[in-house]
Formats: C-alpha cells, structure tokens, sequence
C-alpha cells in the first residue's frame, strides 16, 4: 500500500502515477471520502467510468468499493468516454458521479475527475476530500452505514441515441476520425455514422498504451496522421479527440489546424442566433479576435480563468448558453447540458460545416493572427504561484492598452497580446502570445522575458 500524498489532489481533479502516488488502496480511500461527501449533501447514488487506461479496472472497482462502504449505490457505466459520466448525472437519477481517467495524461497516469450534486469539484471542495480521509472524517462518517448496491448499465447506446436525434446535418459528410487509441474511439465512429457520415477511423481500437501517437490534439504533432489522411483520401474534415472525449481538434482539408478559440467563433455565431444578448464564456488563453466576433454576433463575451471546473462553474452563475477553452473543452448550455464533450462538439461543428460547401473555406476564414502554442516556463513545485504574485504586483508594461488579472497577467497591446499565468496541475507558468506581426510578437515576448528576468534572474526559456 502507498502512502496517501496531498500532491495528487489538483486543482480540478485528482490524478497520480499507478504504483507510484495511486494504487486501488488510495482510490478506496478516495472513494469512500466521496461517499460521504455525497451522502453529506443528500444523496444515495452515484455513477462511475473509466476510460481506456490498463488501470482502470483495477481503481474502478475499488473506488466503488469505498463508495459503497460510504453507504453510496454505484452504477457503474463500465468503459465510456467522460462525458458519459457527466451524461449519466443528468439521466439515471444521480447527480454526482465519479470518472477514472488520467485524461491526456502518459499511460503510467490515472486520476478521478469529479461531479458532486450536480457541480464540478474543484479547489478546496477537492482538498477536503484529503483532509476528510487524512482526518479520518470519511471513515467515522461511514461506521455502521449500511453497505450501497452495484449494478451496472450500458449508457452508450441512450447517449448516441440523445444526440443523433437533435443534431441533424444538412448533407451527408465524408470525415476522418483520430482517437488517438483513447476511449473516445469506442463512440466516435459510431455516433457520426448515425449522423449520416462516412468515417476513415484512425486508431479508434482502445488501447491504454497509446502506441500510435499520443491522445493529445492541443498539439500538432498528433495531429499530423489526421492531416495526411486529408491529404491522401476523400475526408473533407478531420476530427481529433483526447484520451477521455472531452476535448476537441478540428482539421481542414488543406491541412489547418483549427485551434479551439477559432471554433469557438463558428459555434457561437451559431448559438447567439437562438440565444441573442447572451454572454459566451471563454478563458484567458483565448485569441484577442474572439471578443470582438461575440460583439459583432449579438452576444456578450465574458473573460473567464482557466480549468473546466471553473468554466463549468461559471456558466451555472451567468447562465450562459456557451463557454470554451483553448485547450478543447467547450461547454453547450444550448441544446445539451452545460459540460464539456468533444463527441458532442463534434458532431455540432459538423451541423454547421455539413450547411456548406466548403467547409475548409469557412473554417479557415475565421478571423486569426500569429500566435504561439503554450510555453512553459518551468520552476519548483509552488513557485509558480509565488512567482506569479510577485509579477502581478511589480511588473510594468510601458505601452500596454489593458492588463487583465483575471487569471494571471494577460497584457493587450494596440497590435497582440502576452499571457503569463501559473498553472493548476503542474509547477510551471503557462505562457501564450498572439500578434498582428512577427516583429510584434517577438516586441511581446520581450516584454515579458523582461519582467519575468527582473522577477526570477535564473528563469529559463524556451523562446
């Protein structure tokens, strides 16, 4: 058994190394912590997954054991994609639920994300789960509980069913589908199928080793199988999906990569239609061009930190009918439910797309400058935070239209902007740049070597 770390409790979920920092111990001790966290707000059941991971079952069956010791009834939905746990929440009569997934996370990874009556779980509701089995809350909270049910029950075909019956394309699509040998592919082909579309699958066998290519489409690398496919073969369109199918990549077929801001603008213009004056969430990592297009659209754009959770949480305060984040989660209010769902993005990208032509065409259209991918700044576990704080309240940017706090320093300028901010999940601060012009983003970038030099004299770049 391992020793229980607080380092695995993040800031949106829990996630760790299997034999290193998790094992099937913890994952009951976990379980049973959320148990009582459930039953503490009025609930009797809870539903869980997994997704492909050689893990999973091993955690998933544990983490129902301590639910049910909890004195929790499990349903237990099997091997799905996440958003068939958060699926599950609003169908089956149980509004908390639990996914074993580590997400696009290397093999050795596993973790939990979270729903509890209803919310997302994130920061010190997750830490209380810590503290509750450290303290030894949980386990006080069920002596003498009687010990919850398990059963199991297959979702897949009720959730296909869910979407193929409200999306409808306009004509019939030819696609290309890479799931990157994640949970995903065992819905993805199958879902667009039943939307009329004929499918070029790329490793969509399930497969917790990865052995193509990693289940990642933030990063073109892993997106480049998708891009021959539409190079070589008749697919119009691509679309790529991470480990868990709760984010989304977009590909034309001349090759570009439609990052998810630039979708964000297709599908908002979308739903403003049904939603006029409605505010559309994005997070702080999003192209300065998305405002702007939400305004021209009737809709109200609203900045917002980033973290699924708290996107999530966000839309339950403003009601918004969308939100989005540059890593691929986007969240419909509109139409569905307000979590995040790449399989269900997909398929209201293809709606929209399948009204055209040329679908390349409208979706490289899309307002865009030059940008950059995530830059990392690496540092020590929590001096991101620290390092953060202090540029937050000592850097100047001389020349700077608007600095934006909201979720680090975003610094806009007349002609781009920089983002420097410290990320959840790892000890690194997350950088970002977009410009009007080379010399421009490399003006910004400058900037931002500058202050953060002045800050940390030792700090090491990757640009």
């Amino acid at each position: 058994m391992l020793p229980l770390q607080s380092s695995i409790f993040k800031a949106y979920d829990i996630r760790g190394i299997v034999g290193s920092t998790l094992d099937a111990d913890i994952a009951r001790q976990i379980g049973l912590a959320f148990g009582a966290a459930v039953r503490a707000k009025g609930e009797t059941t809870a539903v869980i997954g997994r997704d492909g991971r050689l893990s999973g079952p091993q955690l998933s069956a544990a983490l129902a054991a301590g639910l049910q010791q909890a004195g929790v009834d499990v349903i237990d939905l099997g091997m799905v994609a996440t958003p068939l746990v958060y699926f599950g929440t609003h169908v089956l009569g149980a509004q908390s639920g639990v996914m074993v997934t580590g997400s696009h996370n290397p093999p050795d990874y596993n973790g939990f994300k979270m729903v509890l009556a209803g919310e997302a779980i994130y920061g010190e509701t997750i830490l209380d789960l810590h503290r509750a089995i450290v303290g030894g809350a949980a386990l006080q909270a069920a002596a003498g509980m009687k010990a919850g049910n398990y059963r199991t029950h297959d979702i897949g075909p009720a959730y296909l069913q869910r979407i193929a019956g409200d999306v409808k394309l306009a004509r019939p699509m030819k696609i290309v589908v890479d799931c990157g040998n994640g949970v995903a592919g065992a819905f993805a082909g199958e879902l667009y199928r039943m939307l009329g579309c004929e499918v070029e699958e790329l490793f969509c066998e399930v497969d917790g080793t990865f052995p193509n290519h990693h289940p990642d489409p933030a990063h073109p690398e892993n997106l480049q199988d998708v891009i021959r496919a539409l190079q070589t073969g008749p697919a119009e369109i691509g679309l790529a999906f991470d480990g868990d199918g709760d984010r989304l990549g977009v590909v034309t077929k001349d090759g570009q990569i439609i990052y998810p801001d630039r979708q964000l603008m297709l599908l908002a213009a979308d739903v403003l239609t049904r939603n006029p004056g409605r505010e559309i969430l994005y997070d702080v990592k999003c192209t300065r061009h998305l405002a702007p297009w939400v305004v021209e659209h009737g809709g109200k754009p609203l900045m917002c930190k980033t973290g699924h959770s708290l996107v999530k949480a966000r839309m339950r305060e403003t009601g918004a009918p969308l939100g989005g984040e540059m890593s691929g989660h986007v969240f419909f209010k509109d139409r569905w439910y307000g979590f995040d769902d790449g399989l269900y993005a997909g398929a209201r990208m293809l709606e929209l797309l399948s009204r055209e032509s040329d679908p390349s065409a409208v979706l490289n259209a899309l307002p865009q400058s030059i940008s950059t991918p995530e830059l990392q700044l690496q540092l020590a576990e929590g001096e991101n935070f620290a390092l953060m704080e202090k540029l937050q309240r000592e850097a100047e940017f001389p020349g700077a239209r608007d600095i934006i706090e909201v979720d680090g320093l975003r610094v806009e300028y007349a002609d781009g902007f920089g983002l420097a901010r410290a990320s959840n999940t790892t000890p690194v601060i997350v950088m970002r740049f977009e410009a009007e012009s080379d010399a421009a983003l490399q003006r910004i970038q400058a900037e931002f070597k500058r202050v953060i030099l002045a800050a940390k004299p030792d700090a090491g770049f990757s640009f």
